[in-house]
């Protein structure tokens, strides 16, 4: 999927800080069309625009999990969810995997295009 086949706008960071500490919280709106890879499993996903991706990896720096994978929150309508981003070696972008249980309740498919915000707590 290219670049320009991704819808997006980015709204930017939103920093919120604690009575018991500083916690900063990015907040990213986006649309972006949901795809199938095409090996075994079906899997479903959202490539995140590469400007949005290196703004994800810069401030998760030294956060990744196994796999290279960045632990975030995500919403699609009133569907939230603990998930994680992994990084694609293709795009050299983030992939967001989205759930049956997500595309269900949202009534999403394949080709459609999802409005969705990805949460980072640093």
């Amino acid at each position: 999927m290219s670049f320009s086949q991704n819808r997006y706008a980015l709204l930017g960071d939103m920093h919120q800080e604690a009575a018991s500490g500083r916690i900063v919280m990015l907040r990213y709106e986006m649309q972006a069309e949901i795809w199938v890879y095409p090996g075994k499993g079906g899997w479903h996903f959202v490539t995140l625009p590469p400007e949005f991706a290196a703004r994800i990896k810069a401030a998760m720096a030294g956060l990744a999990r196994p796999w290279g994978s960045l632990g975030v929150t995500a919403v699609i309508g009133k569907t939230r969810w603990s998930t994680s981003l992994f990084p694609d070696k293709t795009s050299g972008s983030l992939l967001l995997p989205v759930k049956a249980s997500v595309r269900q309740r949202e009534g999403l498919k394949a080709g459609d295009i999802a409005a969705l915000t990805i949460e980072v707590e640093l």
